[in-house]
């Protein structure tokens, strides 16, 4: 399902649509130059949207590429990623974790402070993991704590650590769960 969402901060035309996961309904939102975000959040309300825009374009090859993802079709993500009104730290932060955190690895918050280059510590990575507009795409579900799993902001209401198990069970960098 594609929609269209007027009145973004900027006064573009963002284009929703929504895949239905084993870990619950993923959303995505694009404009005409790229993907916005990615995530589990409830999105106002929007009207049918132009199936020829290039958001419409983005938003459709976004549903496909996350498909293929969950069908275990596709390891790396392929997409124009908007990461508008980060700051500096995090967009090295992120860029390191899509540059060098591959399918069916994991990476601590500290590991990935240092693969970064940056003097950020290790705490407020996870901070940053939190903003993270575009999980999966850019897999801050890959980055766990020293001494365990670590939080996850992605997946419905309560689920975030479940969610996070499950992606990373899925991608082979956990054992199966023990159930």
């Amino acid at each position: 399902m594609t929609e269209t969402v007027a009145g973004t901060p900027a006064e573009l035309i963002t284009v929703r649509g929504s895949l239905e996961t084993p870990v619950g309904v993923v959303t995505v939102l694009a404009d005409d130059e790229g993907i916005r975000s990615i995530g589990w959040r409830y999105r106002p309300a929007a009207a049918p949207a132009p199936d020829s825009s290039p958001a419409a374009a983005h938003v459709a090859a976004a549903i496909s590429q996350l498909g293929e993802y969950f069908d275990g079709k596709r390891t790396d993500f392929d997409l124009p990623i908007r990461l508008d009104g980060l700051g500096s730290s995090s967009l090295v932060v992120l860029t390191a974790l899509k540059d060098t955190v591959g399918y069916g690895e994991k990476v601590t918050y500290g590991e990935l402070s240092a693969r970064s280059g940056s003097s950020v510590p290790a705490r407020a990575i996870g901070s940053i993991m939190g903003s993270n507009p575009v999980p999966l795409a850019i897999p801050c579900h890959r980055v766990v704590a020293a001494d365990g799993l670590g939080g996850y902001s992605g997946g419905g209401p309560g689920q975030g650590r479940q969610t996070k198990l499950w992606l990373l069970e899925h991608e082979g960098a956990l054992p199966p769960a023990l159930i």
